[in-house]
């Protein structure tokens, strides 16, 4: 089975300018891998370092030591030293990502912040929409409210849009940062199925997810972060 997502000996700190810089460690050489058609889980309490592992392997943050290698375009592409355009490009094409937070242009609607990754992707109007109306539905977000901008929505519909944004396209690699916390049961229960669609798909999963009776429904495995946890502060 291909292995489309592979992190070495990952560290990350951060320095604490205002405390006299005082450099203070998140994670040091976090290692796992993550085949295709899995959905891996970042595993233990708030405050071990998953949110800051998810955001190295998407290029938010930037690591201080290691390696995160995907497979990209055929090749092998090592993001921790790749340049930002290589790492705008990857996004693009090969990971995925849902946030707990929607972040979108004022004023755009629904409807066309989910065709969004399809548009740049090179479909047509027509097809993106259908597929983002078709996401939509299933997701059970009124339609009365597709065409209206979700800054004014609540946080369970807003996520909701997120989540169908960041599952509209194909990508290899979907990264899931606790995609279901602003949800109800059923919806919840939805996305379990999303899910279990790009698993079958051969899509590679690494997700954050604190509902035990989602994890537990979706993880293939668990990656213990406590294992790469620190919080030594080094002047």
């Amino acid at each position: 089975m291909a292995t489309p997502l592979v992190v070495s000996e990952l560290s990350k700190s951060f320095t604490m300018h205002l405390q006299g810089g005082i450099r203070l460690a998140v994670v040091e050489d976090v290692s796992f891998a993550v085949r295709a058609g899995e959905c891996a889980v970042l595993g233990g309490p708030s405050g071990a370092g998953k949110s800051s592992i998810l955001k190295m392997v998407y290029g938010n943050y930037c690591a201080n030591s290691g390696q995160i290698i995907v497979t990209h375009r055929g090749g092998l592409v090592d993001l921790v030293a790749a340049a930002p355009r290589t790492v705008m490009e990857v996004r693009r094409e090969t990971i995925g990502y849902v946030s707990q937070f929607l972040r979108v242009v004022p004023r755009v609607p629904a409807l066309d912040i989910v065709a969004e990754p399809l548009l740049m992707a090179g479909e047509t109007p027509e097809a993106a929409r259908a597929r983002a109306a078709a996401l939509l539905s299933r997701l059970n977000l009124p339609e009365r409210l597709w065409s209206l901008p979700p800054a004014t929505f609540s946080g369970g519909e807003q996520q909701r849009v997120n989540i169908a944004r960041g599952f509209i396209t194909s990508h290899p690699i979907l990264l899931l940062d606790e995609p279901t916390a602003s949800l109800d049961k059923a919806n919840r229960q939805v996305v379990i199925e999303m899910i279990a669609e790009k698993k079958a798909a051969g899509t590679a999963l690494l997700g954050i997810f604190h509902d035990q009776e989602v994890r537990e429904a979706v993880a293939d495995h668990i990656i213990d972060v406590t294992m790469f946890a620190s919080r030594r502060a080094v002047a």
